[in-house]
């Protein structure tokens, strides 16, 4: 099986910056057709502005909370491109929130980011998918659509709690999408990253000089990863070289969840 994914095209969210810009890149140079989709316009105009009118390179802004936009996003990717034959779904929030007061609605956004436009977007990009492969090969892989979750999703922290459960839900989504796909020949599989630099680790980073020890002392290879390092990871469970893994959640995170950040010996 083969590394490649030269010629195919991939839309990737949250594309405007971080680790969803870096695997638009990295699918750039890999020879994919890539559509970064973000809500940050100026973002990916900076970005991307002069490089938009090359042949493999799109960008479209807008608010995948709202369907017609993820409508428009499919339509956009057609009109550029043709077919779809990949989707990385990176858009992701990270807030904090009490989860001992009632009237905190972390959960509640934290779902309506990062989880249901996973799914609408992941719906309607599979249908697309099958429309593509009418009259193809039977054996033929259709597509894949990779998730970026989180290790939030098992080893929680009282501030994000709701981040925790919303990463659980998204690797949920990503083993059920699995199951209803697979006999289309779409695979879904996930990415659960820790200890890399995000967007949003390295706000949080600025405003916080101390984390950055913390993470690194218990993280077992000792630092933060850049974003480019996560890349060949999501280039893999989007090639045929993943041709026979779908349903999982690839970890990320320099051995962090292995460690237990207690010192006693007891339980």
């Amino acid at each position: 099986m083969s590394f490649s994914i030269s010629g195919k095209t991939a839309i990737v969210t949250g594309a405007s910056s971080g680790i969803g810009l870096a695997i638009g890149r990295q699918f750039v140079a890999a020879g994919a057709n890539v559509m970064f989709a973000d809500t940050n316009e100026a973002a990916l105009v900076r970005e991307l502005g002069e490089q938009a009118e090359e042949s493999n390179i799109r960008y479209f802004a807008g608010d995948l909370r709202e369907r017609l936009t993820i409508a428009n996003l499919l339509s956009a990717t057609i009109d550029a491109f043709d077919d779809i034959d990949i989707l990385v779904n990176g858009a992701r929030q990270v807030v904090q929130s009490d989860p001992l007061d009632p009237n905190d609605d972390s959960l509640e956004l934290l779902l309506m980011e990062n989880l249901l436009p996973t799914l609408r977007l992941s719906q309607q990009v599979a249908r697309r998918m099958i429309k593509q492969g009418e009259g193809e090969d039977e054996g033929a892989p259709l597509g894949a659509i990779v998730n970026l979750s989180s290790i939030a999703a098992r080893r929680t922290h009282p501030e994000l709690m709701a981040y925790s459960v919303a990463s659980a839900a998204l690797d949920q989504l990503t083993r059920s999408l699995s199951v209803s796909l697979s006999p289309h020949r779409i695979r879904v599989n996930s990415i659960a990253f820790g200890s890399v630099m995000s967007a949003s680790m390295r706000s949080t980073l600025k405003d916080n000089r101390s984390y950055r020890q913390d993470i690194e002392e218990h993280t077992p290879l000792g630092r933060i990863a850049s974003p480019t390092e996560l890349t060949e990871a999501a280039q893999y469970l989007a090639s045929d070289a993943s041709g026979f893994m779908t349903g999982q959640i690839m970890t990320l995170d320099g051995g962090r969840t292995l460690l237990d950040p207690v010192a006693a010996p007891v339980h």
